[in-house]
């Protein structure tokens, strides 16, 4: 069943001689359930693309389609509940709220839309982190792979259609790393959470279902490397 398309997505910045093509008709579709990374140098246009997946940046010309939703056809109110109801971002670095405890970021986009919170939920949420021990620590308080593991949290605590991760390892140690990429390809297994990995690392990368290659705004290649059972 697919539950992501994309569409002939283009995303252009300036004009004449100051014009710089980021993406040029990318398309491609997910499958749901399906671990797919995205793979490219700096510049390669890999993190434009997420950020047009996920309704933080619009393209210039194209379409994505989610669960069936053309997001970029949505109001930017209607897209921003969207957003935070069925799209799960997960960036390099963490974007917690400084004053909100563990408990409290987590929870941020249900809060946000005004909906009661669900406690069973968030419990499992934080037992499946490992932080159950630390749920009243403030980001300050907390290592880096924390942090992240909070980020995570944040992402999945709503069952989002999608999970999208920009190089969530980048500001890492390599174990630190490695115990994070667990953590996500656990929730892609376990719970058939569809998940996008942008990163510029191909040992990373090559954990996936399938892999994606951009190069110079376009789809260099696009393989599966096992298949979805």
């Amino acid at each position: 069943m697919e539950i992501l398309r994309c569409e002939n997505v283009s995303k252009v910045y300036g004009k004449g001689e100051t014009k710089v093509t980021a993406l040029d008709k990318v398309s491609f579709t997910v499958e749901k359930g399906e671990f797919v990374s995205i793979i490219g140098p700096s510049g390669s246009g890999k993190s434009t693309l997420l950020h047009i997946l996920g309704g933080v940046d619009k393209p210039t010309e194209g379409k994505v389609f989610i669960d069936g939703t053309d997001i970029h056809s949505l109001s930017e109110d209607k897209l921003a509940i969207f957003r935070r109801r069925q799209i799960g971002l997960v960036y390099q670095f963490y974007n917690l709220m400084p004053v909100l405890n563990i408990d409290e970021n987590i929870a941020l986009p249900h809060i946000l839309d005004g909906r009661p919170l669900d406690k069973e939920r968030l419990d499992q949420v934080v037992e499946h982190l490992g932080l159950t021990d630390r749920r009243n620590n403030l980001p300050s308080q907390l290592s880096g792979g924390q942090q992240q593991r909070v980020s995570i949290g944040r992402a999945l605590y709503s069952h989002p259609a999608i999970l999208l991760a920009d190089e969530p390892t980048g500001n890492l140690d390599r174990k630190t790393g490695e115990e994070i990429i667990e953590l996500l390809k656990e929730s892609n297994e376990k719970n058939k959470q569809t998940l996008i990995l942008i990163t510029h690392d191909e040992a990373l990368a090559m954990q996936a279902d399938r892999i994606i290659s951009i190069e110079d705004g376009r789809i260099g290649r696009d393989e599966k490397v096992r298949n979805l059972v």
